[in-house]
C-alpha cells in the first residue's frame, strides 16, 4: 500500500510563445527538476466521512467565491464546494438508516482552508415536507423527460458581474446499473453573485459543446477549467478562460479558450487543433489522452502546468503530467498515488486538484470511490461513496 511516494520530474519549458499558443516555439530552456512529495490528507478525507444529513457524493469541484483560484493562506476565504448525486439521511452502525434520499446534485461552503467540521456547511433543496430535492434540474430547450444534471466544473467570472458558471451535464439512464448511463447534452449554469441556495435566480443556457468527433469520439466540454487571468491570481496570465474536455473510448483530453467577457457568446469560442486555435470544434485534436471525466489543470509560479486526473477514468491511479503552455505539450504519466481503496473492492475515479483549498506550496487532491453493484453496497455501507483525498507538495 502506497502511504508516501516521492517523485522527480525534468521538463523542458518553452522561452517564449506560450502565451500565444499560437505557434510551436522553438527556443527552450531548461528549468530545474521538479521535486515533489505525495501523502494521504485523512484530515479532510475524515470531513466528508459524516452521518447525519449529507453523507455521500460524487463530482466534487471547488472554486473561491472571491474569483481567485490559487493557493494561499487566508482563513476568510470562502469556497464553494459542488457534487453529483448525493445521498441524504441519516447513517446508523456504519448503514444508511430507513428513508434516506438520493438527490442529483448539492453543495456545500467552506470559510478558510481548514478542514474543521464547524468550517463546513452542506446544503441540498428540500421541499415544504422538508424532504431532499434537486438544486439544478434540466429546464432549457435542451431538456428530455427523465434526464436530470450531474455538475462539472465551474469558476467566479468576475468579468461578468461575478456570475458563478457551472457546466452541467444532461444525464439520462439506459438501464438498472450504476454504469448505465449516457450524457448527450451540456448546459451552463449561470447564477447571479450573491446567490445562495436555493439558487432561484439561476438561468440555464444551452451550448454547443457536446463533441461528436468521428476522430476523437463523443463527450462533454466542462471536465476541468482554467482560469489564466490576473485577477484569477494566474502566474503567467494571458486573459483566457480555458475549458477542457474528456471524450472517446481512449480519453482524449480537448481544449477550448474564451475570453471571460466573451464567456455566453460562443461564437467567440476557439478550440485547440494542436497548432492553433480555430472556429470549427470539429477540427480539434487531442491534447494528450488517458486522462479522466473530471480533472484540473492547475499554474505553477515557473511556468509549468500540472495536470491532475484519474489514469484512465477509473483506475488505482492518481496520475500527472506536466505540460509546457494550458494545452500542453504534457509529458509522460507519473503515477503518483495508488489508492488503497482498491484493496477494499472499491472503484477509484476522477481525481483532480483543489487550488482554492491548497496552501502555497502543495495541491490539495481528491478522488471518489464507487463500486459496481453500487445500489445494493450503498445499503451495507454509507460510507464508500464520498471524496477521499491526497496532498502534493514541492520544494
Amino acid at each position: 500500500m502506497l502511504h508516501r511516494s516521492i517523485f522527480v520530474i525534468g521538463i523542458f519549458l518553452f522561452a517564449a510563445g506560450c502565451s500565444s499558443l499560437n505557434k510551436a516555439s522553438t527556443k527552450t530552456t531548461a528549468l530545474p527538476e521538479l521535486k515533489f512529495a505525495v501523502e494521504a490528507a485523512p484530515e479532510w478525507t475524515g470531513l466528508f466521512n459524516r452521518k447525519s444529513g449529507w453523507f455521500g457524493a460524487d463530482g466534487i469541484f471547488s472554486f473561491s467565491l472571491d474569483g481567485d483560484e490559487q493557493p494561499r493562506n487566508d482563513p476568510n476565504r470562502e469556497v464553494m464546494l459542488i457534487f453529483s448525486d448525493t445521498f441524504i439521511g441519516e447513517v446508523e452502525e456504519g448503514k444508511p438508516a430507513e428513508g434516506y434520499k438520493m438527490v442529483n446534485n448539492s453543495v456545500a461552503y467552506l470559510t478558510g482552508q481548514s478542514p474543521h467540521p464547524d468550517s463546513i456547511h452542506f446544503f441540498y433543496k428540500q421541499d415544504e415536507e422538508g424532504q431532499p430535492q434537486t438544486f439544478f434540474v434540466p429546464h432549457n430547450e435542451n431538456a428530455r423527460e427523465g434526464q436530470y444534471y450531474w455538475l462539472g466544473d465551474g469558476f467566479v467570472n468576475k468579468e461578468k458581474d461575478n456570475t458563478l458558471y457551472l457546466f452541467a451535464y444532461h444525464i439520462e439512464m439506459t438501464g438498472p446499473n450504476v454504469f448505465d448511463f449516457i450524457e448527450p447534452n451540456v448546459s451552463l449554469l449561470a447564477i447571479p453573485a450573491g446567490s445562495r441556495p436555493p439558487f432561484e435566480g439561476q438561468r440555464q443556457l444551452t451550448t454547443p459543446l457536446h463533441v461528436k468527433n468521428e476522430r476523437l469520439g463523443e463527450g462533454n466540454m466542462g471536465a476541468g477549467i482554467l482560469v489564466n487571468t490576473n485577477w484569477a491570481g494566474a502566474p503567467h496570465p494571458d486573459g483566457y478562460v480555458y475549458v477542457y474536455g474528456c471524450i472517446g473510448q481512449d480519453k482524449n483530453l480537448i481544449a477550448a479558450r474564451v475570453k471571460p467577457k466573451d464567456f455566453e457568446n460562443f461564437n467567440r469560442w476557439r478550440y485547440w487543433n494542436g497548432e492553433k486555435w480555430v472556429r470549427d470544434e470539429n477540427e480539434m485534436k487531442p491534447v494528450t489522452n488517458a486522462v479522466s471525466n473530471e480533472l484540473s489543470v492547475t499554474p505553477l509560479a515557473d511556468g509549468r502546468y500540472l495536470l491532475v486526473f484519474q489514469v484512465l477514468g477509473i483506475s488505482e491511479k492518481v496520475g500527472l503530467r506536466v505540460g509546457e503552455s494550458p494545452v500542453g505539450p504534457f509529458g509522460p504519466i507519473q503515477e503518483i498515488w495508488r489508492t488503497p481503496e482498491i484493496d477494499e473492492g472499491l472503484l477509484p475515479y476522477n481525481a483532480k486538484a483543489h487550488p482554492c483549498l491548497s496552501k502555497p506550496g502543495e495541491l490539495l487532491i481528491s478522488y471518489n470511490t464507487i463500486t459496481f453493484d453500487f445500489w445494493n453496497d450503498i445499503q451495507k455501507d454509507a460510507h464508500i461513496y464520498r471524496p477521499r483525498f491526497i496532498r502534493l507538495k514541492w520544494e
